[in-house]
């Protein structure tokens, strides 16, 4: 074998091996070939052996990362060429599954491979790599799996991809004749393979007969249960469904072969398992994304190969304090005690739309959420079923999200918001059982064939509901009859639901809740805020939607669109308060704008209506002072609160307008700690906050290369031990009752986001005050690590928005980590009124760049003039900061879900560009 990149010459060895399969003659041998990274080969102590096979069309080189890595933690990694395939010999001979599995047990056999071992699989080599571990329990204490499958539903037709490949005329031509096969193969890399490693993958495969094996694996694809390797598929399929070791799946979901459809079904078959989705990868998920990594924390964590008593001491250690965590009590406890009782009577949920208002009490309310459990049992829902919920916040939603709570079944929500393409990957990674939604909504079902059955919102004709494919329509589930056994007392620690981040920092998660978490969330909003059976709220921000019944409030929803926040007028919010003489009031920060911008056209009733508001709340994004004075001015009675949280964990602090106030003054007055961010307030009910401290920056701490590691951490990684001393900058820490319970198929970001237990780390960076406040300074990916040290970018942004012609800033780092430059980007009032004045308005898009604003000429991005320049870095050396560059834009890139928090990681990448004189592109 020639020398490869990243595969140390020494790993390569050859074997002959007896042969036992069916497809050879008895006393045949082979030689085999494959890499060992020969790991205790010097006496040295292992943790086990990883057994890697790979598919079709590749070989043994897919796995080079994972012998590296195995090196370093104590593991040897043996990866094999399957016969016909790689360096190892032609045998002449069509192989079957049956066959490949026989012969992986002679290979094993021959190399004396003994216990503990871990099969490692992926794409054919993935059913290999099983049926071996079906049928060779004894040594195995491990799974792991890559973009493979295990089971074809007949009554679905296999891939495009590997019909057109077994199709007549092509498969020949495509999969031995010519190297085509091979190319689309390796052309599936996200991104593109380097040139030398592409070469590597293309080395073993020269000749039509070194890719004899291609077309033969390809030919024994069993299409359908007529093909000879059905049977074979068909017994490991069941096989694995008793393998009782710990399983990690890793995958990636732009693979157009193995979808998300084959992961689903091996979850199904290997529920044990651990499964981790790397959003951009695709088929060859190995080379788009650091799964060998992965793959060693995963064994480490599981305590893989670990002795028995020491894995069950670190459990027991995990496990500390489950016991005392409060008295469990549903979520929907409060709706059904309001539905029996005195005021059953009462309105518990209204929506106002432009047709009109809709309301109903707490008992049609209950009536109406055990017609629809009624109904979703009847279709074969119920415990553990996945429901994809893409129906706007109202009644409608209300009844659904409590109705499936009731059976047992997991809410999936997600923003429409994320946009058509964020809402479709979050929907399919969810991989629900049925999808109930909108016609809108279920169009896109439709258009980005989505998993799961339909159920449609509104009613719809024949001829709609053929063409969506929808089985049933919410009207149907209603007109079902409930019963007593309709619902089910949920398992507290089962998981009840699994909501969307916004998106606003990448790839919108997944967030799973158990019933116990959820409820501590109700539990925490009511003791925090004081909300309970008798109030009465307006919900215009999304989160709080769900939760008026459960606080035994009556809720209702305003006439908005509540994932377009700035759609929110104040008449809107007057007329949904006069709805239900409303004392409170949720709404985002971007909403509020919106509501003070309309309030010149609101009606005396409904300045009356706004009167009568004792408590209004805002989140989402910071809130600056002077709009809360604003608001103040139009809910004269209301204490103002902004509670700071995350979709991990609802509520972590809360402050009002006069805690804000005297947090200012103490920064004033030189409280250690006090000031440079955004005063949140204190913990709130239940919640615990920490501080984990950032690594110091500068040119010393750098890692100086691929393989070398630092001597220190990282600069600007939250590396430090937990610490609420005052001052200290950190990652933000949270310990509460109701923080989630994990991301979904995010394995290794929820083990990141726990790995400091008992904490979840919130990705937010921030500092405490010696008066135990916590003040917010930004993201943790949004650091900036210069030469003279470590800088958070809001208290500086804050300083420079306070100069006249500033709307809105981004301080952001360009440049290699350890030695950014700081550049202030600016969004300037100049810019946008030389906008208007071409006659097209700007408008800050949510989620979007503003690349078609600074296309045309008089609305490009420039440097700033040098009045507003010279008094920015002003601003900027008061607080020790030297700015490299002011830059002047029309709009700054904000988030979806709350059209407030800047994307600074994207204006971080359109500096580079802008400043180094090239073409800057979007920003």
């Amino acid at each position: 074998m020639v020398a490869l990149p990243g595969v140390d010459p020494s790993w390569s060895a050859y074997l002959d091996v007896p042969s036992t399969s069916g497809a050879d003659a008895p006393g045949t041998h082979h030689r085999w070939h494959y890499l060992d990274n020969g790991a205790g080969a010097d006496g040295a102590p292992v943790r086990g052996t990883l057994l890697c096979v790979h598919g079709n069309p590749t070989w043994s080189y897919l796995w080079r990362t994972y012998l590296a890595a195995g090196l370093g933690e104590g593991w040897r990694v043996v990866a094999v060429d399957q016969l016909d395939m790689g360096y190892s010999a032609r045998t002449g001979v069509f192989r079957r599954l049956e066959h490949r599995i026989t012969d992986l047990e002679d290979f094993v056999a021959a190399l004396g491979l003994h216990g503990p071992v871990v099969t490692v699989g992926h794409d054919w080599g993935g059913v290999v790599s099983l049926g071996y571990a079906e049928r060779n329990r004894a040594d195995l204490v491990g799974v792991i799996l890559t973009n493979t499958a295990i089971h074809q539903d007949p009554a679905r037709s296999i891939p495009a991809p590997l019909r057109l490949a077994l199709a007549p005329g092509v498969h020949g031509l495509g999969t031995r004749t010519t190297t085509a096969f091979l190319d689309v193969t390796l052309a599936l890399a996200r991104p593109a393979l380097d040139p030398s490693v592409r070469r590597a993958f293309r080395a073993p495969y020269r000749t039509p007969d070194d890719r004899r094996g291609i077309a033969n694996f390809v030919s024994d694809i069993p299409a359908d249960p007529s093909h000879p390797s059905h049977a074979a598929l068909t017994t490991t399929a069941e096989g694995i469904r008793t393998l009782d070791v710990p399983v990690l799946m890793m995958w990636g979901p732009h693979d157009p072969v193995f979808s998300d459809t084959y992961l689903e079904d091996l979850a199904q078959r290997l529920p044990q398992a651990d499964i981790h989705r790397f959003e951009h990868a695709s088929h060859l998920v190995q080379e788009d994304a650091d799964t060998a990594t992965t793959a060693m924390q995963w064994l480490a964590a599981r305590s893989v190969a670990v002795p028995t008593g020491d894995a069950e001491t670190t459990a027991s250690a995990r496990s500390a304090g489950q016991d005392e965590r409060p008295a469990f009590s549903p979520l929907g406890r409060r709706l059904r005690d309001l539905a029996s009782g005195p005021d059953s009577g009462t309105i518990a949920v209204a929506e106002l739309t432009p047709s009109g208002t809709r309301t109903l009490s707490w008992k049609d309310l209950d009536d109406d959420v055990a017609a629809v459990a009624a109904g979703l049992t009847a279709l074969g829902y119920g415990p553990g079923s996945r429901v994809s919920l893409l129906v706007p916040p109202g009644i409608d939603l209300t009844v659904l999200i409590y109705a499936c709570l009731r059976i047992g079944a997991i809410i999936v929500v997600a923003d429409a918001g994320l946009g058509a393409r964020g809402l479709s990957r979050a929907v399919r990674s969810s991989a629900p059982d049925v999808v109930i939604g909108i016609e809108r909504a279920l169009l896109a079902a439709r258009a980005f064939r989505w998993p799961g059955r339909r159920i449609s919102a509104t009613s719809l004709t024949a001829a709609r509901r053929r063409a969506l494919r929808v089985d049933a329509s919410l009207g149907d589930l209603r007109a079902a009859r409930a019963t007593a056994d309709a619902g089910v007392q949920p398992e507290p620690d089962a998981d009840a639901a699994i909501l969307f981040t916004s998106g606003s920092t990448g790839p919108a998660k997944g967030v799973v809740y158990t019933h116990r978490q959820l409820s501590a969330m109700r539990d925490t909003v009511g003791a925090t805020l004081g909300l309970g059976p008798g109030a009465s709220l307006v919900a215009g921000f999304a989160p709080f939607a769900l939760l008026g019944p459960a606080l035994g409030a009556t809720s209702v929803t305003p006439d908005m669109d509540v994932t377009a926040p700035r759609t929110l007028t104040a008449q809107a919010l007057a007329d949904a308060a006069a709805a239900i003489d409303a004392t409170v009031v949720f709404a985002s920060p971007a909403a509020l704008r919106n509501v003070l911008a309309s309030s010149d056209a609101l009606s005396e009733d409904g300045r009356t209506a706004l009167g009568r508001i004792s408590l209004l709340l805002s989140a989402g994004a910071p809130i600056p002072v002077p709009l809360l004075e604003e608001v103040q001015a139009l809910v004269p009675a209301a204490a103002l609160h902004t509670p700071y949280g995350m979709t991990e964990s609802l509520l972590v602090a809360d402050t009002d307008l006069g805690g804000i106030r005297r947090a200012a003054a103490a920064a004033a007055a030189g409280l250690d700690g006090a000031g440079n961010g955004v005063c949140v307030g204190r913990p709130v009910h239940g919640a615990v906050i920490a501080i984990s401290p950032l690594a110091p920056s500068g040119p010393d701490v750098q890692d100086h290369g691929h393989g070398a590691r630092p001597h220190r951490p990282a600069p600007g990684a939250a590396t430090g031990e937990p610490t609420t001393a005052p001052g200290v900058t950190g990652e933000i820490l949270v310990d509460a009752p109701h923080v989630k319970d994990r991301y979904f198929r995010l394995w290794r970001t929820q083990q990141d986001s726990v790995r400091t237990h008992p904490w979840h780390r919130t990705g937010d960076v921030g500092h405490l005050d010696a008066e135990g406040r916590l003040w917010v300074e930004g993201r943790l990916g949004h650091v900036i690590t210069s030469a003279a040290g470590i800088l958070t970018p809001v208290g500086l942004e804050q300083a420079l928005e306070m100069l006249g012609d500033v709307r809105l800033a981004a301080v952001v780092g360009v440049g290699p980590a350890g030695t950014q430059a700081v550049v202030a980007v600016l969004e300037t009032a100049a810019s946008r009124s030389a906008a208007a004045a071409s006659g097209r308005p700007v408008r800050r898009r949510a989620g979007a760049s503003a690349s078609s604003l600074l296309r045309r000429p008089d609305q490009r991005a420039r440097l700033a003039a040098p009045d507003l320049a010279a008094a920015a870095r002003e601003v900027a050396r008061e607080r020790g900061v030297d700015l490299a560059a002011v830059v002047e834009v029309p709009a700054l890139p904000v988030d979806i879900r709350h059209n407030a928090k800047i994307d600074r990681a994207r204006v971080a990448a359109w500096s580079g560009r802008f400043l180094s004189g090239g073409r800057a592109g979007s920003l």
